[in-house]
């Protein structure tokens, strides 16, 4: 509530800058999930089409899995916190 009001008080070009800034910051925080959810998606989908075709190797396969999926989850969350950062620049000045 303090915030909407103190963006009440702002010139109305000011307010306009914020609000883009916020906008940016969301869609940075979902695309980096999105880009995630995707990611991990494919991940899963071929490692489970790689252990069909070749089951003798279905330990190797399973372990470089879970080693690119972690890559994968710690980008979206480092792009999530970047977003949040943003978020927080913008709301403190």
């Amino acid at each position: 509530m303090l915030n909407l009001l103190a963006l009440l008080e702002e010139p109305a070009a000011a307010a306009a800058g914020k609000g883009y800034a916020l906008i940016g910051a969301g869609l940075a925080a979902g695309l980096a999930v999105l880009g995630a959810g995707v990611g991990i998606g494919r991940i899963g989908g071929q490692a489970v089409e790689g252990m069909a075709r070749q089951p003798e190797n279905s330990a190797r396969i399973q372990t470089a899995m879970i080693i690119a999926a972690a890559l994968v989850e710690g980008v979206a969350l480092f792009a999530a916190v970047v977003a949040f950062v943003m978020q927080g620049k913008v709301t403190s000045f």
